[in-house]
């Protein structure tokens, strides 16, 4: 699976990266930083990536942080969580109930 995927959001060629590869990313920026051996338009360059890597890390989070929520929420009101599997409900047929068709509704 592909670490990357492209953004449809803005016209640049800007990509949006899975959590951890921005991490890594991020790590080897603050080092290439604190390193001081940058030029000043090359330093400024890796700051405005780091800073958009670190909004992208933000939003990950927060929307694991509300999907973990909704279980947590459900678990403590005893509603049924299953893992998710990645089969899509939509493709499953209903099950055939035990009674013949005779148009009853209840």
């Amino acid at each position: 699976m592909p670490a990357r995927k492209k953004k449809t959001k803005s016209s640049s060629s800007e990509e949006t990266v899975s959590l951890e590869a921005a991490m890594d990313e991020l790590t080897g920026i603050v080092g290439e930083l604190e390193s001081g051996q940058q030029p000043l338009n090359k330093a400024l360059e890796k700051f405005e990536r780091g800073m958009r890597l670190l909004k992208d890390c933000d939003r990950q989070l927060e929307e694991a942080g509300g999907r973990i929520e909704i279980v947590r929420r459900m678990t403590d009101t005893g509603a049924d969580v299953e893992p998710f599997d990645g089969t899509p409900t939509v493709d499953q047929k209903p099950e055939e109930s035990s009674e013949t068709d005779s148009g009853k509704l209840f």
